[in-house]
């Protein structure tokens, strides 16, 4: 495994792995439960959005619980403005966090009032989004093979810049940053030649990336504890 980046909220690396099992991981993400929204009354809405609008709009604002949850916590949040100008989610009061607090709900102006309550519960990201604690994604590392006939305006079509000239060559300085555009194929076919093929390897570039209701690693791991605990299961009735 090689770490490529990584960030508060997002990880990159790199992996030898079998794609299936790449795309059990992703889909089991939707397996871990967060909180979300999942009930909304409003009581007063002076502002431009229907009622739905804004209750879909807080649905999908990322909560952060500072205590442990299960299925059966529900939390009550409220909200309650009246000044002139972008309602945003960090008015959201009561017992959860909002992971971001500038996301916009609606606007108001003068004299205009939005009254709303709210109610959070533990879902999972299988039956809606909301409750979806990131995404992960993934690709083939490229091995990029070069002929000494390649055109040298290959260097500069490439978006990913990882191509350059040596020693009368072109070589490549990164092959994990390749995403097989296939740019420079196609500056190749047009002069004629067939310098460059990229071959699709057994390793993975897999990035992973929260929502900010989980950390990278509790996502990672938990979808993980999930995928293990199904597939135990299913070896328990295969084997019977």
């Amino acid at each position: 495994m090689k770490l490529m980046g990584k960030k508060d909220n997002q990880i990159v690396f790199a992996a030898e792995i079998d794609e299936s099992l790449a795309n059990a991981l992703r889909r089991y993400l939707n397996q871990v439960p967060t909180i979300a929204v999942d009930e909304v009354e409003i009581s007063k809405n002076d502002s431009p959005l229907y009622d739905e609008t804004i209750a879909h709009r807080i649905g999908l604002i990322p909560l952060k619980a500072d205590k442990l949850v299960n299925e059966k916590t529900t939390v009550k949040l409220r909200l309650s403005s009246k000044k002139e100008g972008i309602v945003y989610s960090g008015e959201l009061t009561g017992g959860l966090k909002v992971v971001y607090d500038k996301i916009p709900i609606t606007s108001l102006k003068k004299g205009q009032e939005l009254e709303i309550v709210a109610t959070a519960k533990v879902g999972k990201g299988d039956k809606h989004s909301k409750f979806s604690p990131g995404i992960m994604f993934y690709r083939n590392v490229a091995d990029v093979k070069i002929d000494k006939d390649c055109p040298q305006e290959v260097i500069n079509v490439c978006p990913q810049k990882i191509l350059k000239p040596e020693n009368g060559k072109i070589v490549v300085e990164d092959n994990y940053k390749c995403d097989m555009c296939e740019a420079c194929v196609e500056v190749c076919e047009k002069k004629g030649k067939d310098s460059i093929k990229l071959i699709p390897t057994k390793e993975l570039v897999i990035t992973l990336e929260s929502f900010g209701q989980l950390t990278i690693e509790e996502i990672f791991k938990k979808s993980i504890e999930v995928l293990k605990k199904d597939l135990a299961g299913v070896s328990k009735k295969i084997s019977k």
